[in-house]
C-alpha cells in the first residue's frame, strides 16, 4: 500500500535566508517574540508610525498594525520577561501612537524605552510610556502642537477636537513621565525656535533635565537597567509566593 503522507521537506539554508528577510521586510526585525531565544524582546519604532493611511512606499515607516500583535504576542509569552522599545522616529500618526503608547504602558513585563537619533512629536508620548527611558547623548526629541493634513473644516468643532487631542496627548506625556503640565505647555507653543513650527527641540541631557526622560546613556545601559527591572520582578514574584 502506497504511504500517501506527504513528507516534510527539510529546511534549507536559502529557505532560512528567504524567511529571515521576509520577516524583515515585514516587521522589521528578524525574529517574532514567540521563537526568540532571549528574554528580552526588542521592539523598534523607525521612521513615521503609520496608522489608518497608508504612506508612500519610499517613506520609511513603522506600520501599527504590526507593532499591535507583537506586543500582544509578548505579554502572552511566558519565556518573554521584559520588552526594550528602540525609538528613531519623526512621529507621525496621532492615535496610532496613542494606541501604542497605551499598550506599551499597560503591560505588565518590564519595559524600557531607549531613544536613538530622534524621539520626535508622537514618538514622545511611545518614549516615556516605558517604565523607564532612556535618552542617547545626542538623540533630540521635537515637541509641538497637532497638526492636521488635508481637508480642514474650518468650524469651531475642528478647534474643539484638536484641543481635545492636545489634552490627551500632554496628559498622558505629564502621567508617564516627571515633567510638569506648565513645562510641557511651555515647550509645545514656543515660538522662533524651529523655523516652520511653533515647539521645541530637546536634546538628550535636556530632555533630563525637564524631566521627559530618566537618564542619558545607551544601549548596554537599557539592557542592564531592563535586566535589573526583571530580576527584581523575579524576586517579588518568588517573595510573594513565599508569603502565600
Amino acid at each position: 500500500m502506497a504511504n500517501d503522507t506527504k513528507q516534510q521537506e527539510p529546511v534549507t539554508e536559502e529557505g532560512r535566508k528567504n524567511a529571515t528577510v521576509e520577516s524583515i521586510q515585514q516587521l522589521g526585525q528578524v525574529a517574532t517574540p514567540t521563537t526568540g531565544e532571549s528574554n528580552i524582546f526588542c521592539l523598534t519604532i523607525i521612521g513615521t508610525v503609520e496608522g489608518h493611511l497608508v504612506l508612500p512606499p519610499q517613506n520609511k515607516t513603522t506600520k501599527y498594525e504590526h507593532l499591535i500583535p507583537q506586543l500582544v504576542a509578548a505579554e502572552q509569552n511566558v519565556k518573554i520577561e521584559g520588552v526594550l522599545i528602540i525609538l528613531n522616529t519623526v512621529g507621525g500618526d496621532v492615535e496610532a501612537g496613542l494606541a501604542i503608547a497605551e499598550m506599551i504602558s499597560t503591560m505588565s513585563k518590564p519595559t524600557v524605552a531607549l531613544v536613538l537619533g530622534g524621539g520626535h512629536s508622537i514618538g514622545v508620548p511611545i518614549a516615556v510610556s516605558a517604565d523607564y527611558s532612556i535618552i542617547a547623548e545626542t538623540a533630540t526629541m521635537t515637541i509641538h502642537p497637532i497638526r492636521l493634513n488635508g481637508l480642514v473644516i474650518g468650524v469651531p468643532q475642528t478647534f474643539e477636537y484638536l484641543d481635545k487631542m492636545q489634552e490627551r496627548v500632554i496628559r498622558f506625556i505629564t502621567s508617564h513621565s516627571r515633567v510638569s503640565e506648565e513645562k510641557i505647555k511651555e515647550l509645545m507653543f514656543k515660538t522662533g525656535e524651529l523655523t516652520r513650527d511653533i515647539g521645541t527641540t530637546v536634546i538628550g541631557a535636556d530632555a533630563v533635565k525637564y524631566g521627559l526622560i530618566d537618564s542619558v546613556g545607551g544601549l548596554g545601559d537599557a539592557i542592564r537597567e531592563l535586566n535589573k527591572r526583571i530580576e527584581e520582578k523575579r524576586t517579588g514574584a518568588v517573595e510573594g509566593g513565599l508569603v502565600q
